[in-house]
């Protein structure tokens, strides 16, 4: 029997076992996928994420960033610069995440790929979790297994009402290009974006809206947008993805079993962020879980109100924020985007150097006295 099952191999997952692998737990992370295997993602990291492990992330890192580019339908641009040390990650997911895995493999955690999980059964002391290579025990369970995963239904944790976003994808592989910037393009989407993230050989190219669930052309925004960057996205394959966003306060722990990760719904609600909120909760869930192994009958529920208050309330100002400035995007952009100094804020909270909660009360003056809204509508 293991101390504790985490079931998926993401950000969460690889964060969550190897937190609790490294405290000296015997732990498994069971993966449906083959390792490594490949996730659609525009793969920007904040570097803050660092400070949460005591190894290199470097060779999981294919660009290192210090230049920001947003425009308007493709003109107007406005630049941020940021400092080195403040540099933003791009990353390919099937690189980065299976390098997280052979960290927490170091440190001892058993990994076991191409094994979904088709069922839990609490057994009065420990989890039996189902599979279709057997049935593995363990006294905790954290589920690590994303948006589209049936570990929150399955513990009763799932959102009655969740909110998503959503998000279509392009990987277009370049021999050798001269884009070395994160670029947003604002105005095509509604409620949200579109972006090209760089890596050392290619692009990734996405849209994504984060606030409603309005039908758009997904395909032909995308497409159009490459179009600014030489490629044509007819020949290449899409990828489109449900993004579980934060909508509140909600317990994330049941017994003996806790969620991390997207299934956790932490996804940003103005950004899209979620990498960097995936590996804070799995880091989190792994030391809860490494209290309760020690009998402190609190530590889960401790963990639901620790994300709440170190992400959930920076989310909240993420959402009104959101909702205002996508309300009126063209306005939002001439006094937002193209103000210097809240160009620099938003930075800093990409990077990880400032949170919402700093500066958004000042934002939404700032967004609500240029656009002239009624203190009531923010």
């Amino acid at each position: 029997m293991y101390d504790c099952i985490v079931v998926g191999a993401g950000p969460a997952g690889g964060a969550a076992a190897y937190h609790l692998a490294k405290r000296g737990r015997r732990v498994l992370v069971l993966e449906k996928e083959s390792l490594p295997r490949y996730k659609p993602c525009g793969g920007g990291v904040s570097p803050q994420v660092q400070a949460w492990f005591d190894f290199d992330f470097s060779p999981a890192i294919s660009l290192k960033l210090t230049h920001m580019v947003c425009t308007w339908h493709g003109e107007d641009p406005q630049v941020l610069e940021l400092p080195p040390a403040q540099a933003v990650w791009m990353v390919r997911r099937e690189v980065f995440d299976y390098f997280l895995i052979q960290q927490a493999q170091k440190q001892g955690a058993e990994v076991e790929a191409q094994t979904a999980v088709t069922g839990l059964t609490w057994e009065g002391d420990r989890w039996c979790v189902h599979t279709p290579r057997g049935d593995f025990t363990a006294q905790y369970l954290i589920g690590c297994d994303g948006a589209k995963g049936s570990t929150a239904k399955w513990l009763g944790l799932a959102r009655k009402r969740p909110r998503w976003g959503g998000a279509l994808e392009v990987e277009a592989r370049l021999g050798s290009h001269h884009l070395r910037a994160a670029h947003f393009d604002f105005g095509s989407v509604r409620n949200g974006y579109a972006w090209n993230f760089p890596k050392v050989d290619g692009y990734s190219i996405g849209v994504g809206a984060f606030i409603g669930n309005e039908p758009q052309d997904f395909r032909g925004i995308c497409t159009e947008y490459a179009r600014h960057f030489n490629v044509d996205l007819q020949p290449l394959k899409r990828y489109g993805h449900p993004l579980l966003c934060w909508q509140g306060y909600h317990p994330l722990h049941t017994q003996n079993a806790l969620l991390a990760g997207e299934a956790a719904a932490v996804v940003d609600p103005f950004t899209g962020e979620g990498i960097r909120p995936s590996l804070l909760t799995g880091m989190l869930a792994a030391q809860a879980v490494d209290r309760a192994l020690r009998g402190d009958g609190n530590a889960l529920g401790q963990y639901s109100q620790q994300v709440h208050q170190e992400w959930g309330i920076d989310m909240a100002w993420a959402r009104r924020l959101g909702r205002l400035f996508y309300r009126f995007p063209r306005l939002a952009y001439q006094v937002a985007i193209k103000r210097p100094s809240a160009r620099q804020r938003m930075g800093e909270i990409l990077c990880g150097q400032r949170r919402y909660r700093d500066v958004a009360a000042n934002g939404l003056k700032l967004l609500a006295a240029g656009l002239k809204v009624p203190t009531a509508l923010h």
